[in-house]
């Protein structure tokens, strides 16, 4: 059936979703918006709402049930907005899993590609590397995928804490994130790694200075171009995938407005998006944007 001229189709629950509703986007921060690009990419028609918590970031260093805190909060405001489906654009949350993402709302949840279909195709040794967040590493959630495919493959994670409040205050070029880069890489360099896997959605804003301090030989993998498939698929396969208009972007950030936007800028074109704060610990959901 056809209500206002849109087209409608059972969800979750059995409510009603239409083409036209945006599709959500979360992250701890501003790494997200490296996933926003390749979503914008491959589905121009959508709308789309980023939602950066920049006042808590960073996530990785901080306990499972803090996490699900925030989490909660942003997907109760995405779900007041109305969004057909929501993209996990952070590893970090991905690994909570869906049901927890999802906080007994109706919308699919996206999570984050772990990338193991992508390693085969370049990898020639089978020592894999994977940098993220600390609480991403604890999971082993990266390892146990790649190899329940992969047996014989040799996995390594790191840790990289330093990485992604130097790239939240947008510290690139300096000497303390050439260090930080050194110092994660030089761990994975001596296990002799052949490809390394960005797991952490902020680590694409460093993806040539990676390269560089790994060295031609090294294949370094970011896995945010499957994870746009992964929700252009879904939304293809629950008929609301939105193949006419202009698609249009709301980018919010829960602090720090114009700092998000410089960094913005560096992924998206900003003169097609809206972008303001959203103040999520409000109580009111009609008082949530700032």
């Amino acid at each position: 059936p056809a209500l206002s001229g849109l087209f409608l189709c059972n969800c979750r629950g059995g409510n009603i979703m239409n083409k036209q509703q945006p599709i959500g986007v979360i992250d701890s921060g501003v790494g997200g918006l490296t996933v926003l690009r390749r979503l914008q990419e491959l589905m121009p028609h959508e709308h789309f709402i980023f939602l950066g918590d920049t006042l808590n970031t960073p996530y990785g260093n901080r306990s499972r049930e803090d996490i699900i805190r925030l989490v909660n909060q942003m997907t109760d405001y995405l779900s007041y907005r109305n969004i057909k489906a929501l993209v996990a654009a952070c590893n970090t949350i991905t690994v909570l899993g869906e049901e927890t993402i999802r906080n007994g709302h109706d919308f699919e949840v996206i999570g984050m590609a772990k990338g193991s279909k992508m390693i085969p195709r370049v990898t020639k040794t089978g020592r894999i590397g994977i940098m993220a967040t600390d609480f991403t590493i604890s999971t082993g959630a990266h390892k146990k995928e790649i190899q329940a495919a992969h047996p014989e493959y040799q996995v390594f994670g790191v840790g990289c804490p330093r990485l992604v409040p130097l790239i939240e205050h947008e510290q690139f070029g300096t000497a303390e994130l050439k260090d930080a880069i050194k110092e994660y890489t030089d761990i994975l360099k001596s296990h002799d790694v052949d490809t390394v896997m960005l797991s952490c959605t902020h680590y694409p804003f460093l993806k040539k200075e990676i390269e560089a301090a790994m060295g031609p030989a090294v294949t370094v993998l970011d896995p945010a171009e499957v994870t746009a498939k992964k929700c252009r698929y879904d939304l293809c396969e629950r008929d609301l995938l939105c193949k006419t208009g202009t698609g249009t972007t709301e980018i919010c950030f829960t602090t720090d407005l114009e700092r998000g936007l410089r960094l913005a800028s560096l992924m998206v074109d900003l003169s097609a998006c809206r972008a303001h704060v959203v103040g999520l610990e409000r109580q009111d959901p009609a008082q949530k944007v700032g």
